[in-house]
């Protein structure tokens, strides 16, 4: 019997289909719970008869718990990719997507045995997964932050931009909340505000900056004292930066510890730090899932899409992005990181480069480059070794 299920947050549906792909009941629908579950396999005990194959498709997390539950009697379980049901679903004339129509979509790829299973990974790899994951998050929220306190900041003081390379420094951060409005600065004396420029900035900022900084407080068009929801809004997100930013810093020693437990040499790549190597090592798993270089290219979503039709073939190619965001994400941050610092990749850069490739796509073909070496690092479990690569 090929059991299929559809997966959803609350609620499953399941198809139940013989080996001549014909229904032997009726779709169940049950709930993600303990009743819902013992529904399930009590309907699985009354039509089964012999082995019992039971799919599911990898959506967001929301299968874990059912698999879990099936694993634990001992039943023959996979977890396949939602791609391989829409090929299925494709050769359907009728557009029907439905819970109980795409249950048995599910099952008749379980029974007719070409689908390949997502890989499940071991607990201390779902753990690093996670933590990479979690981390990734935070730093797209800090992001968003900086995104909305540069755009308030064009508000009540636009001539600050100039005032500093990088306004999230360590002074110019200390700056903002002390003193957040140009009327706030210049109510500071300036011998006050060149002691603080000179303690945060190290000795870098003194008595020109702080004149620099009053000169424009002076000058400046901003609105902040006509809007102080705008002040009291910047504020607040200066404390949500710092306190995010704190969050990092105990996400990433946390990362760092659960790497470490791996025989894994990732970090011996130039350009890819322990990070980016967590990130790498959490996404890939178990590499032997990947017989070739080329499949873990295609997991990461960074090969070639192509389309041709007839005598047409198209001339510019993009990546596919079909595979795992994080990997691909990760592979590109080390990618770009190592066509400056990594002998290997920053020679291929420039060789792309003199081809008249711009830097997108000369690093995302680095990023493919990259992701060879992965293979072979993870693969024959050895330091990255330049001579080797090239």
């Amino acid at each position: 019997m090929f059991v299929g299920v559809d997966i959803g947050k609350f609620r499953h549906q399941a198809a139940f289909l013989d080996y001549s792909g014909k229904d032997l009941c009726p779709t169940l629908a049950f709930d993600n719970t303990e009743d819902g579950f013992n529904a399930f396999f009590k309907t699985i005990e009354s039509v089964g008869d012999g082995s019992i194959v039971i799919g599911m498709e990898a959506t967001g997390h929301y299968w874990l718990n059912l698999y879990t539950a099936i694993l634990s009697r001992d039943v023959e379980a996979h977890v396949i990719n939602p791609i391989q049901t829409d090929a299925i679903r494709r050769m359907n004339i009728r557009k029907t997507k439905t819970d109980s129509v795409d249950c048995r979509y599910v099952a008749q790829v379980i029974r007719i045995g070409e689908y390949t299973d997502v890989a499940v990974q071991e607990a201390d790899i779902a753990e690093l997964r996670q933590l990479c994951r979690y981390r990734y998050g935070l730093v797209d929220s800090v992001t968003a932050l900086k995104n909305q306190i540069t755009g308030i900041l064009d508000r009540i003081f636009p001539e600050y931009r100039t005032l500093f390379s990088d306004i999230f420094g360590a002074t110019s951060m200390e700056l903002l909340k002390r003193y957040t409005t140009p009327e706030c600065i210049l109510n500071v004396p300036a011998n006050r505000l060149c002691e603080l420029l000179k303690k945060y900035s190290r000795g870098a900022f003194g008595e020109d900056k702080a004149t620099k900084i009053r000169d424009a407080c002076k000058h400046s068009v901003g609105i902040g004292s006509h809007n102080p929801a705008f002040v009291f809004q910047l504020r607040q997100q200066l404390q949500l930066i710092e306190f995010s930013q704190s969050q990092i810093e105990l996400v990433e020693s946390r990362i760092e510890e659960c790497y470490s437990r791996f025989p894994c040499f990732l970090h011996t790549i130039n350009g890819v730090g322990k990070i980016s190597a967590a990130v790498i090592l959490s996404e890939i798993g178990d590499i032997n899932n990947f017989d070739k270089p080329k499949k873990l290219v295609a997991f990461a979503g960074i090969d070639p899409s192509t389309f041709s039709s007839g005598n047409y073939t198209a001339s510019i190619s993009h990546m596919s992005k079909r595979g795992s965001p994080y990997l691909r994400r990760a592979l590109w941050n080390a990618a770009d990181s190592a066509s400056r610092c990594n002998p290997v990749i920053s020679e291929f850069y420039q060789q792309k480069r003199s081809e008249g490739k711009n830097h997108m796509t000369a690093v995302g073909a680095c990023s493919r480059k990259l992701c060879y070496i992965v293979f072979g690092i993870l693969n024959n479990n050895t330091p990255f070794d330049p001579n080797f690569s090239t």
